[in-house]
C-alpha cells in the first residue's frame, strides 16, 4: 500500500514541485544535461543482445566496489553485458573510465513511476544487483512487478538505521519484499534485514574486501627502487594530522639501530605534504616531497608521498606497513589493500570502521595491532631484523586477503539459480 501511495504522489507532484528541483540541479551542474534523457527513462543506447546484468550504486565508493564483481560476471558469462547505473555526475565519470569491455554506464532514472517503468521496460535486465543503501520505491517496484530477480548486495544496517526503520517497519517490510534476496555485509546485517522484513537474507562476506589490485606505474617503481638502493624501509599510509609526528618519533628511535632506515609517509590528504615536512624538520629529520619531484638521496630520512593515485606503488615497494587513522579515534583506514599485495600489516588501537574484518584477520594472525608506540617500535624492529618472520607475516596477510575474495564466488553461485 505504501509504494502505491508513494508512486501516485510522486507522479502528481513531479510537474508541480519536483521538476523545479531538478532544474536547479541542472543549473548547479549536478545533472549531465547532455544525458538527461536517461534520467527520464529514454536512453539513446541500444540494449545489447543476450543476458544483461544491471548493477546500481549511488556513490563513487559503491560504484568502485562493483568492479571486481563486474569482472567476475563477465568472466563467468562470456556472452553477457553489464549495465551500471549511478545518480551523480562524478560517479558517472569514474565508472566510464574504469568499466571493462561489455560493460557500460547509464544514469539511474528519477524515482518517478513514469520514468522508472519506462527505463525497466526498455532495458529489461535479467538480474538486478542493488548496491545502494537507499531504497527508491518507484525503481524497486518497477523491477519487482516484472518478476526480475532483485538482489541487495553488501547490505549494511547500522544501529541507528535499524532503530529508525523499526519505527516504520511496515514501510521497510514492503520495500524489502521487493528484493528476491538480500546479502548482508555481516551476519549481524543479515539478521537485521530479516527482522525488518527481508524474505531471504544471508551473509556471504563483504564485497569491499574483494577489490581489484591497485594500479602500479612500473617505470616510476623502477626509478624509486634505484634511488632507495639497499636501504631498509617501512611505510605509514593514510595517516591523519598528529599521527605523522608520533610515528616519526618511532622512526627516529629505530634509526639508532638501523642508521640508513627510510620511512615513507603517504598521508590521507596529500595536500598536507608541506605541513608534514615542516614538522619533521623540527625533529631534525630530513625529508623529500614526491609532489616536488625531490629525490631519495642517502641523506633523506623520510620520503613524503604526497600525491594522488600512487598507493599501489607504495604498497608494492614496502613490505612493512602501518595503517593510519588508527592511532586516533577516526576508526582506521583500509588495511586489506596492503594485505592483498603481501605486506606485513600493523594497525593502531582504533579500527572500529573495520571491526568485522579485524575480527577475522586477527583470528588468521593476518594483522598486528598495537596499543602504544613502544609496541610499534618493537614490532617494526623485529620485522626489520628477521627476514623469516617478515616473510611469514606477509604470507599470513596475503592468504587471509585472498580468502576474503570468496564472496565473489558466493554471489555468482546465487545468481546462477536464476538461469
Amino acid at each position: 500500500m505504501f509504494i502505491k501511495i508513494y508512486n501516485f504522489l510522486v507522479a502528481v507532484l513531479y510537474p508541480l514541485v519536483i521538476q523545479g528541483y531538478v532544474k536547479k540541479r541542472k543549473i548547479c551542474g549536478k545533472e549531465d544535461v547532455q544525458r538527461f534523457n536517461e534520467r527520464i527513462g529514454k536512453p539513446k543506447k541500444e540494449r545489447p543482445q543476450g543476458k544483461l546484468f544491471w548493477l546500481h550504486g549511488a556513490s563513487v565508493g559503491e560504484s568502485v566496489s562493483m568492479l571486481p564483481l563486474i569482472h567476475k560476471i563477465l568472466e563467468t558469462y562470456p556472452d553477457s553485458h553489464v549495465m551500471v547505473t549511478t545518480g551523480t555526475v562524478t560517479s558517472a565519470d569514474v565508472m566510464q573510465k574504469r568499466l571493462p569491455e561489455r560493460a557500460f554506464h547509464q544514469f539511474i532514472p528519477i524515482d518517478n513511476p513514469v520514468f522508472t517503468n519506462r527505463f525497466v521496460r526498455y532495458w529489461h535486465p535479467d538480474v538486478v544487483l542493488w548496491f545502494e543503501s537507499e531504497f527508491w520505491p518507484a525503481v524497486l517496484s518497477s523491477i519487482s512487478k516484472r518478476n526480475i530477480p532483485l538482489i541487495l548486495i553488501n547490505g549494511r544496517i547500522s544501529n541507528k538505521t535499524f532503530k529508525r526503520w523499526q519505527q516504520f517497519d511496515f514501510i521497510c517490510k514492503e520495500l524489502l519484499e521487493c528484493f528476491t534476496l538480500c546479502l548482508g555485509q555481516s551476519e549481524e546485517d543479515a539478521y537485521r534485514l530479516r527482522v525488518l522484513g527481508a524474505k531471504d537474507a544471508v551473509c556471504l562476506g563483504n564485497l569491499k574486501y574483494a577489490g581489484l589490485p591497485l594500479p602500479i606505474d612500473e617505470k616510476a617503481k623502477q626509478s624509486l627502487l634505484k634511488q632507495i638502493g639497499h636501504r631498509k624501509l617501512w611505510l605509514i599510509s593514510s595517516t591523519h594530522d598528529d599521527e605523522e609526528v608520533r610515528l616519526a618519533k618511532v622512526h627516529k628511535k629505530l634509526k639508532n639501530k638501523y642508521p640508513d632506515l627510510l620511512l615513507i609517509i603517504a598521508p590521507r590528504h596529500p595536500n598536507r605534504g608541506g605541513e608534514i615536512a615542516a614538522e619533521l624538520k623540527k625533529m631534525d629529520l630530513s625529508s623529500a616531497l614526491r609532489s616536488k619531484d625531490e629525490k631519495i638521496t642517502s641523506s633523506v630520512d623520510v620520503y613524503i608521498a604526497d600525491t594522488i593515485g600512487e598507493m599501489g606503488l607504495w604498497y608494492d615497494i614496502a613490505k612493512i606497513v602501518f595503517i593510519g587513522g588508527s592511532l586516533i579515534p577516526h576508526g582506521g583506514q583500509n588495511f586489506i589493500e596492503p594485505s592483498r599485495v603481501r605486506d606485513a600489516v600493523i594497525v593502531g588501537p582504533h579500527m572500529h570502521n573495520f571491526s568485522d574484518a579485524m575480527t577475522r584477520a586477527r583470528k588468521a594472525d593476518a594483522v598486528m595491532q598495537i596499543d602504544n608506540m613502544d609496541e610499534l617500535e618493537q614490532i617494526v624492529d623485529e620485522l626489520l631484523a628477521n627476514d623469516a618472520l617478515l616473510d611469514a607475516k606477509c604470507s599470513l596477510a596475503y592468504n587471509w586477503a585472498q580468502s576474503e575474495t570468496k564472496v565473489l564466488d558466493g554471489i555468482i553461485d546465487k545468481i546462477k539459480v536464476y538461469f
